[in-house]
């Protein structure tokens, strides 16, 4: 069950083709519920191999290994998978390839200090525990850790459901106002990886979007300190080429509020797709899973990149 939970992430191999190829299948085929029968027949049909090259052997013959049953409970530990996955804010596509709808609760960050806390004590406490009790030679009867994974567990469902009663006191408070007297049209609240009661504020109007923070902490939920305007940029033929590229298309599929910037050179234009989601001003990594498209002067993709890798694009004959 352990492999199978972490059997949906050999999608990252894709990276090993090209970063545009790994960001355009992370999170798709293996993190769907169709995927997952296959990638969990794979972890099935390892252990059964595993098992044979070691001579079958069993503590019981009178119970021998039950395959099936073994199929379901990995099948279980892939969907804690895509669950984890789905309450932070970058998001899963389960119901892929029928619906590719990206779903996320956005109550936690991507890396969850708070949540790896709980699960990592739950892990190598009760091995301290049992290396003092075997000091003063104290015998317990039972498996070791059972009461220290079940508080573990217990942990992030209290995490998550402290986060998701924060986050949606700051999604009331954004959509609770009106910004340069004009009402949102969508608003969203992403977490702090640090503060459970900070989040990043994004609001949709007809003509900008406004990014602000927001402190669920407070009686009287409202934005806070200073608010960012960002004009809607104007489409051009630039941007709409940009747009069309494989991985324009991908980009906007995944992003939630993509934003486009236009920059020319000698040879052509740069279009930089951002995703306010992880455009906060006021973090230092403000270019966190951006991508660029690069085109020559007669509009001709030449290269895409996501993040700070990318590639070049065979020129049409």
């Amino acid at each position: 069950m352990t492999l199978a939970a972490e059997a949906p992430d050999i999608d990252v191999i894709g990276n090993f083709k090209d970063p545009v190829f790994g960001f355009a299948h992370h999170r798709g085929f293996t993190h769907s519920f169709l995927g997952l029968l296959l990638v969990q027949a794979l972890v099935v049909g390892l252990i059964y191999v595993i098992w044979r090259l070691g001579g079958r052997k069993v503590k019981d013959r009178n119970l021998p290994p039950r395959w099936g049953l073994l199929f379901l409970f990995a099948y279980l530990a892939g969907l804690t998978h895509i669950l984890l996955d789905f309450t932070n804010n970058y998001g899963v596509r389960p119901f892929w390839p029928f619906w590719e709808k990206w779903y996320s609760w956005d109550i936690v960050f991507i890396i969850e200090p708070l949540l790896l806390i709980l699960l990592i004590g739950g892990l190598v406490l009760p091995g301290l525990f049992s290396l003092i009790n075997d000091e003063i030679g104290v015998r317990r009867k039972g498996p070791a850790g059972r009461l220290a994974a079940t508080l573990a567990l217990l942990g992030v469902i209290l995490v998550w459901g402290v986060r998701d009663h924060e986050h949606r006191r700051a999604v009331g408070a954004l959509n609770s106002r009106l910004y340069d007297g004009a009402d949102p049209v969508r608003v969203s609240a992403f977490p702090n990886w640090l503060n459970p009661f900070h989040w990043y504020g994004v609001v949709e109007t007809r003509d900008f979007f406004a990014l602000t923070q927001v402190d669920s902490s407070l009686p009287d939920v409202d934005p806070e300190g200073r608010m960012g305007i960002r004009r809607k940029p104007e489409e051009t033929p630039v941007t709409l080429a940009a747009k069309r590229s494989y991985l324009g298309r991908v980009y906007l599929d995944w992003a939630k509020y993509p934003v486009v910037e236009t920059q020319e050179t000698e040879s052509g234009y740069i279009v930089r797709f951002r995703d306010l989601r992880y455009y906060d001003p006021s973090s230092t990594r403000r270019d966190l899973l951006g991508a660029s498209v690069e085109l020559d002067r007669s509009l001709n993709v030449v290269r895409e990149g996501f993040g700070s890798r990318g590639r070049s694009v065979p020129r049409k004959p």
